[in-house]
């Protein structure tokens, strides 16, 4: 369970689910070894330099998971915006083979997936769907489970 964030003059609680497809969905992580590895040491190091906690990383063939915890002051698309290029930079700098294999320069689409994340059982939800991600063979965890972009 995700603690309080507390400042000087604010408490805040906020979670959010965002998942990021890679360019062309192309099979990085499973083509490149190391590559999810990368992305997680990536993203500690991100924690390090801003108020964006990652409860949970979970990497799936051509997308990632994140369940992120940060503060008011920065929003939504700045956290996207913030994971999105920190992590893109430093894969192609740290694994130069994935930038030949992604020829427009680019590691992510240009679009995300993000969404708020209740507290209680909905957190407990995602992050087992996040940590479940790539594992082909894993059960489905509640019978109303989320279903991502209107899916069934």
């Amino acid at each position: 369970m995700s603690d309080h964030i507390k400042r000087s003059h604010n408490v805040s609680l906020l979670l959010y689910h965002l998942v990021c497809p890679v360019k062309y969905r192309r099979d990085v992580f499973k083509d490149f070894n190391g590559v999810s590895q990368e992305i997680k040491n990536i993203c500690l190091e991100i924690q390090q330099r801003y108020d964006i906690h990652f409860v949970e990383i979970g990497i799936d063939e051509d997308h990632a998971h994140f369940l992120i915890q940060s503060v008011p002051m920065i929003s939504p698309t700045n956290i996207a915006k913030i994971v999105k290029s920190i992590t893109a930079r430093e894969i192609f700098r740290r694994k130069p083979i994935v930038k030949r294999e992604l020829w427009g320069g680019e590691f992510w689409t240009k679009g995300y997936y993000i969404n708020t994340v209740g507290h209680a059982a909905s957190e407990h939800q995602i992050q087992q769907y996040i940590k479940n991600q790539g594992l082909h063979n894993y059960q489905q965890l509640h019978s109303q489970q989320l279903t991502l972009f209107g899916g069934t």
